[in-house]
């Protein structure tokens, strides 16, 4: 049984994760609000991320940073309070984590870290500046990270496309909106958050010891293929 650090896991594919992992792992959420899921294997940490000191824990086996946002709009009507907060959600709040459990997964057992990114940084699309522009620090933060810190710590991170969750509902408040989004992915169809645990759960393992510094896109073909 390894232990593992969510942050972010009360909601959405955080959430996912952490029922994914709970059965055979030590899971330490920390978010603002509590997982409504109850299981023995899972203590909660109310915390703020950007505001409050992260808990000190003494044994970390693996770090997974969920936290993200979906600010989508014009450039001319994004402020540069927009680009900061982005920033402060998706690198920020990873490096502060990170930097805070550093020194308990180097001595955990086959430690990884686990980071979130987006199709938006390898895919340019129209209003997606300030997450694109955030996302891609994280992306850039999981290749120095992944060479400084091997070989002991493998750090990666996943790079879904719109997924099924409470962030994303603006994008999927109705029937045609989902229909839109769903007919430009050449798989014609949406992530689950499930879909991403499994994902993630698999990237945690020893079954992927080889992998680092790698981000993997779960597009449902939209980075990939012109269909």
């Amino acid at each position: 049984m390894k232990t593992y650090i969510i942050v972010g896991g009360s909601k959405g594919i955080g959430n996912a994760i952490v029922n994914e992992l709970s059965e055979a792992h030590k899971i330490i959420n920390i978010s603002r609000t509590a997982p409504e899921m109850e299981h023995p294997n899972v203590t909660h940490h109310t915390c703020d991320i950007l505001k409050d000191d992260l808990p000190d824990i003494e044994e970390v086996d693996g770090l997974i940073y969920c936290p993200g946002s979906i600010n989508l709009k014009p450039i001319s009507r994004l402020s540069l309070d927009d680009f900061q907060n982005d920033f402060e959600i998706n690198v920020l709040g990873a490096v502060k984590s990170i930097q805070k459990y550093l020194p308990q997964l180097k001595k955990g057992k086959n430690p990884s870290i686990l980071l979130f990114s987006t199709v938006a940084s390898k895919l340019g699309m129209p209003f997606h500046a300030s997450v694109a522009t955030s996302k891609s620090g994280v992306e850039g933060l999981v290749k120095s990270l992944g060479a400084e810190l091997a070989p002991t710590i493998r750090v990666n991170a996943i790079a879904p496309t719109v997924t099924d969750t409470a962030l994303a509902s603006k994008l999927l408040r109705n029937e045609k909106m989902i229909e839109n989004i769903t007919e430009r992915h050449p798989l014609k169809r949406l992530l689950n958050p499930k879909e991403v645990a499994a994902t993630a759960t698999f990237l945690l393992s020893d079954k992927a010891a080889s992998f680092s510094g790698q981000i993997f896109e779960m597009d449902c073909g939209i980075v990939s293929f012109k269909i």
